[in-house]
C-alpha cells in the first residue's frame, strides 16, 4: 500500500512505538490475557470477572496519561505492572520494515525523533529487547511532559524541547485520536497504521493515509 511522502519537504520525522514501530501484540495481549490472569489469580475470581472489572477500570482512563502510566497501574491493580511485563517480554517485535527503514531515515538528513505515550518503564523493556533507539536522535516520553499526545498542548511542550517546523514534519502514529490532536497542532504530514497488531486483521478505514509496512514509504531521498 504506497502513500507517497514528499520527503523534498521533510525536515523532521517524529514517530510513535506501539503499533507503529513496534508490533501491538504485546501489549495487547499483556493487557487482554496476562493482566486478567495474573488479576483472576490473585483474587479468586474468574478470568470473566476479571476481565470485567478492569475493562471498566482501565478504559476510563483513555486517552488520559493514567492510561500508560505502570505507576499507576500498580498501585491501583497491586500488582507489580513493569515486572509482569518481563513474564511476556519474548513477544515484544519489530513491525514489518520497520528496522530497515529506521536504518534508512538515519543515513538520511532528517531528523528521527521517537515520540510515545508509553511509560519510561515500558519504553526501556522495549528499547533493551529492539535497540530501535540506535537509529534515533532522541527518544521522548509524553510523562516527562505529564501530557499525552492526545492533548493538544502536548505539542507545545514538545516544541519547547525538539524545534520542529510542523510544514515540514511527517509523523506517523497507529492511533487516529493521536493523529487527530497532531493534525490540530499544524503538522502537515501524517501517517497511520493498516496492521498494529500483527495477529488482528487489518484496519478497513483510516482518516489518514496509512502504511502497511514501512517499505511503502522507502526510499527516503
Amino acid at each position: 500500500m504506497k502513500t507517497a511522502v514528499p520527503w523534498s519537504e521533510i525536515d523532521t520525522v517524529l514517530l510513535d512505538m506501539d503499533g507503529t514501530l513496534l508490533d501491538l501484540h504485546f501489549d495487547n495481549h499483556f493487557w487482554l490475557t496476562h493482566v486478567p490472569k495474573t488479576y483472576a489469580t490473585k483474587h479468586g475470581i474468574s478470568i470473566e470477572q476479571a476481565n470485567q472489572e478492569l475493562d471498566e477500570r482501565i478504559h476510563s482512563y483513555q486517552g488520559k496519561l493514567e492510561w500508560y502510566c505502570l505507576d499507576f497501574w500498580t498501585r491501583e491493580l497491586d500488582i507489580d505492572i513493569a515486572l509482569l511485563k518481563q513474564d511476556v517480554q519474548h513477544l515484544i517485535a519489530i513491525r514489518p520494515g520497520a528496522e530497515a527503514f529506521l536504518k534508512a531515515l538515519s543515513e538520511s538528513q532528517k531528523r528521527a525523533v521517537l515520540v510515545t505515550n508509553a511509560h519510561q518503564g515500558s519504553l526501556q523493556l522495549k528499547l533493551a529487547n529492539t535497540h530501535i533507539d540506535q537509529y534515533l536522535d532522541l527518544v521522548l516520553c509524553s510523562h516527562d511532559f505529564g501530557l499525552p499526545k492526545e492533548d493538544r498542548t502536548f505539542w507545545d511542550a514538545l516544541q519547547n524541547t525538539e524545534k520542529f517546523d510542523p510544514s515540514r514534519t511527517l509523523f506517523i502514529d497507529d492511533s487516529e485520536s493521536v493523529l487527530d490532536s497532531a493534525s490540530d497542532y499544524g503538522i502537515r504530514y501524517l501517517r497511520s497504521i493498516v496492521q498494529p497488531d500483527s495477529k488482528k486483521p487489518h484496519r478497513t478505514k483510516h482518516n489518514y493515509p496509512a502504511i502497511l509496512e514501512f517499505s511503502d514509504l522507502l526510499p527516503i531521498y
